[in-house]
């Protein structure tokens, strides 16, 4: 990503970026770089940050704050554990100094304290799922047994509710990835945002117009919500027996393998980055994806090779995904409902389609990095004036 040309009012700004934790690199960590490359000045506060220099070279460039829980033995694995104490510990950074406070927040980032001089703008990847929609999932795929733990979390996640109610009082405006995720912080929050979607590098993704091969991709971390034990289940059916790779890692990795065993077009490939896991997407015949997401990054860089997505018509996807409905201009084929009779109807919906690759990566062009940068600037010099 080059650095943006900042609009010389932003230049003498002080800007703070609060981020929930940097543990892994994933989607909230692309937006996160698409904030600090608009304010190259900006100094980042966050939780956590367990990232390796080299897999995040851009955050070298700035002054990163972090909270008491980073000196936690293990807090890298165990930070999750740490969640009722998030609240309190995100209130304690000192942001005195600075005049624009940005929030990039899924958790508890937007919950810090700002004064009457500081203007808050909270980038919102969602509000709080496990406290608020997702709750009684979350408790389901906890199975807590021990005696009076139900209770305890459920009483845990009532007060993260009431705190994140609160906090949310307290932002001066709302940017949301998604237009889904704007529906929710109204229902959740009471709040009107804007929608500013995620930054894709699109680069990085080069339009492949060759040869298809027959296999079918899914690539994600490997966490129950993601679903990827539905894809392949889907892919073992004898009525559907068609290649498929599984590029990721997570704890649902040795449920995959057993769940692929005995079935010799299956292959799961493990965690793969970079050259790798691109060349992979420009050569499928299409990309698979089953979760429910708030935006969902990964399908945007599979069409900007060129590459079509079949997806869970939920959330996320039917932003990011543009389905048969829209003819010539389609990029994929949602599926109605997380079952294997839906997924196995919209593999062979697509089977019956010709898809572009160029309209492929048209689609996801809108959703470039300077596409992000350009909105970016435009509504926080809004919110500015």
């Amino acid at each position: 990503m080059q650095v943006a040309t900042i609009p010389p009012r932003f230049r003498h700004l002080r800007v703070a970026i609060v981020h929930d934790w940097l543990v892994v690199n994933g989607g909230a960590e692309k937006v996160l770089k698409g904030l600090a490359n608009v304010f190259p000045q900006a100094e980042i506060f966050t939780l956590v940050n367990t990232l390796e220099h080299d897999a995040v070279p851009w955050l070298s460039q700035h002054r990163i704050h972090t909270s008491r829980l980073q000196h936690l033995p293990l807090i890298g694995r165990l930070y999750r554990h740490c969640l009722p104490l998030m609240p309190y510990v995100v209130e304690q950074f000192d942001l005195r100094g600075f005049d624009l406070v940005i929030s990039s927040s899924h958790a508890v980032a937007k919950g810090v304290i700002t004064h009457p001089a500081q203007i808050h703008i909270c980038y919102c990847h969602t509000p709080m799922r496990y406290a608020w929609d997702m709750k009684e999932t979350y408790m389901e795929d906890a199975g807590f047994r021990l005696p009076g733990m139900d209770f305890y979390v459920r009483k845990t996640l009532k007060r993260l509710r009431q705190w994140d109610y609160f906090t949310a009082t307290q932002v001066d405006a709302f940017l949301a990835n998604s237009h889904n995720v704007a529906q929710r912080i109204k229902k959740y929050y009471r709040r009107e945002s804007e929608v500013l979607y995620p930054p894709v590098d699109t680069d990085s993704f080069a339009l492949y117009t060759g040869q298809r091969e027959s296999y079918y991709l899914a690539a994600s971390r490997l966490v129950p919500y993601k679903r990827m034990d539905l894809i392949v289940r889907a892919f073992a059916q004898d009525a559907l027996k068609r290649p498929l790779k599984v590029v990721g890692d997570g704890p649902e990795f040795k449920h995959l393998a057993r769940l692929a065993e005995g079935h010799e077009n299956i292959e799961l490939m493990g965690y793969l980055q970079g050259a790798s896991l691109h060349h992979l997407m420009q050569r499928a015949k299409a990309f698979v994806f089953a979760a429910d997401e708030d935006f969902g990054i990964v399908p945007l860089e599979a069409q900007a090779c060129g590459t079509p997505v079949i997806a869970y018509g939920h959330g996320g996807a039917l932003e990011t995904v543009k389905g048969l409905e829209h003819h010539g201009k389609a990029t994929g084929v949602h599926f109605a409902a997380q079952t294997l009779p839906s997924l196995k109807n919209a593999i062979e919906a697509f089977e019956k389609h010709e898809f572009s690759p160029q309209v492929c990566r048209d689609h996801a062009e809108q959703f470039s990095d300077a596409c992000f940068t350009q909105r970016l600037t435009a509504l926080i010099d809004e919110k500015l004036n």
